[in-house]
């Protein structure tokens, strides 16, 4: 008898992981991983921060801790300190008692439960993402039951910002509908709109009656400045309004695999945030019950505690910088070689991606001719290269170019 799920075809791969499938199965010596979004060392390695490997230290000899399960929203002392990391130590809105917050499972759980929830309660059901935006949110914002839309975001003719389309979209959205807006270090561009393009976009948001709703995927890690990667969120809350906040410390903590992240809900008042909160539960208990405990109370000994969270600063600012190292070198590889074409978007844009604008035709040709891997819409990791692979990387581009042009 045939299995009751004969009729089942094979999914595609991935995307995104699919790239690093690819590239496992590649026997070159020369072979590059630019796909995957996470940091590597100069070396290649996985990086495990120290304050991270200290923070486990103290939990792992403290004998008085315990394997319980966390309650439905997750450890209460991670989510005070990562609405504080996020809105600012001075932030009214924590003051004032008016923000939601629930431990989730990094950014993508926290992107869904927000969804979720958003699908349930609130009247407008239509988000907007940018076009192009990370793969995973069209998939993340379906599922949970909203109608996704795009608004204008990049322009491939200036590898820049698109921002009179991003104006003209978001202004002839429904009131009430959703936005996603990248905190910074925009995935997969790495194009940010400047302080005064933000200040633009908030008017807009606000006067549309629009609701604004975060991926920060990156704090601290785009520019090395962790309040400067959130003046964007702030700016938001700063005006009284509502707005939503997906958090990840997957990059800038490097605990991708311990799955650690937030979803606050920014309310106009306290019991409308006591009440918010209370929906919460609803939404995320039939889905997985609660968080996992280990990497919450990593990130909140680092946060809690002045020495570790100064020293996790700066381990953070030396992964920002060494991003920031590898576009000069990688835009000088280029200017020195004549490669054609302008490369400058390369130091312009910011944070661990670069959209290089090489069309796909180009991308099968450096991985077929030199294994270097990555999506192919020519988005590279830029956290994936050293100075040891920019030259092949370099030479890769120039072929692959001088080839089509």
């Amino acid at each position: 008898m045939d299995s009751v799920f004969a009729a089942i075809v094979q999914a595609p791969e991935d995307p995104i992981l699919g790239v690093t499938v690819a590239y496992n199965k590649d026997q070159s010596p020369v072979k590059l991983n630019l796909g995957v979004g996470a940091y590597r060392t100069e070396e290649g390695k996985p990086l495990v921060l120290n304050v991270v490997r200290k923070a486990e230290q103290l939990l792992v000899n403290d004998q008085s801790r315990v394997k319980e399960y966390l309650p439905i929203l997750g450890l209460a002392e991670f989510n005070k300190l990562s609405a504080k990391l996020i809105l600012g130590d001075d932030s009214p809105a924590i003051q004032e008692n008016r923000v939601a917050t629930a431990q989730c499972l990094s950014g993508t759980g926290s992107l869904r439960v927000g969804a979720e929830f958003l699908a349930k309660h609130h009247n407008e059901r239509t988000i907007y993402i940018p076009q192009p935006s990370w793969g995973n949110h069209l998939k993340v914002f379906t599922m949970a039951g909203l109608s996704v839309k795009t608004y204008g975001y990049y322009d491939p003719t200036t590898r820049g910002l698109n921002f009179q389309g991003l104006l003209e979209d978001l202004g002839a959205a429904p009131a009430g509908a959703i936005v996603l807006l990248h905190a910074c270090a925009h995935n997969p561009t790495g194009v940010d709109p400047t302080v005064e393009e933000w200040e633009q976009i908030r008017q807009l948001i606000r006067s549309k009656g629009l609701l604004p709703f975060f991926d920060s995927a990156y704090q601290g890690f785009a520019s090395g400045s962790l309040d400067a990667d959130a003046q964007p969120v702030r700016m938001f809350v700063a005006d009284g309004g509502e707005c939503f906040m997906a958090q990840s410390y997957a990059k800038n903590m490097g605990l991708y695999g311990e799955r650690v992240g937030a979803l606050s809900i920014v309310c106009k008042a306290a019991d409308v945030a006591s009440r918010v909160e209370s929906q919460l539960k609803l939404v995320i208990r039939p889905m997985y019950s609660n968080p996992p405990l280990h990497g919450a109370s990593i990130a909140s000994t680092i946060l809690k505690n002045s020495d570790m969270y100064n020293e996790w600063k700066v381990e953070l600012k030396a992964m920002a910088d060494r991003i920031i190292s590898m576009r000069k070198q990688l835009f000088d590889a280029l200017t020195a070689k004549g490669t054609p074409g302008d490369w400058s978007h390369i130091i312009k844009q910011i944070g661990m991606f670069t959209f290089t604008g090489l069309n796909s035709d180009q991308v099968a040709f450096m991985t077929k001719e030199y294994h270097i891997y990555m999506t192919s819409d020519g988005r590279i990791s830029m956290a994936g290269l050293s100075s040891s692979t920019v030259p092949h990387l370099a030479d890769a581009i120039h072929a692959a170019v001088t080839r089509s042009s």
